[in-house]
């Protein structure tokens, strides 16, 4: 099984990738420490700010690293936002049967009331750095785009609404 997560930034993507880890014992791939590997090894000469073009330059590499874990019949968890919304276009039937998607995001009065405890909470997993865009509008701009990109490709988006954890457990369970 391949269990395949993106999402709006601050949704808690890796924080799912780490409780499935923990509960399924299923290694995990971080697209976000592939892209710094590949930046800081100088094999591109994107920047962590190219989001559009490292969806570009990213997707067709971990595309062919979850069609030999399928072919190979590994489990792995591939976590990242820099999956396209067509990506489904990319494998076959035999491939989509072995995945399961999961494309979080926060609808815009969760991040209203909320933002604080999200912000609070962005470092639970891994250490990031605040970033001058981490702002309520910034954040309602990128879960718009994902919920409405994604949407649009006639995927699911798991909205988190309510309790966080609950939406959390449901997705692990």
């Amino acid at each position: 099984m391949i269990i395949l997560i993106t999402g709006a930034s601050h949704t808690g993507k890796t924080l799912l990738a780490q409780r499935l880890l923990e509960k399924y014992k299923y290694p995990y791939l971080s697209i976000d420490h592939l892209k710094m590997g590949l930046i800081r090894s100088g094999n591109t000469g994107l920047t962590p700010n190219d989001d559009d073009e490292l969806t570009d330059y990213l997707w067709p590499i971990v595309r062919e690293i979850i069609r030999t874990a399928v072919e190979n019949e590994q489990d792995l968890i591939v976590e990242g936002c820099y999956i396209p919304a067509d990506w489904r276009q990319d494998l076959g039937e035999s491939y989509l049967r072995k995945i399961r998607f999961i494309c979080l995001a926060m609808p815009e009065d969760y991040i209203e009331t909320h933002f604080d405890e999200i912000i609070r909470h962005e470092s639970d997993i891994e250490t990031r750095l605040i970033k001058a865009d981490c702002t309520p509008d910034g954040l309602k701009q990128c879960n718009r785009w994902f919920i409405d990109t994604f949407n649009s490709y006639g995927e699911d988006v798991v909205l988190i609404e309510g309790d966080y954890d609950k939406v959390l457990d449901k997705l692990i369970d």
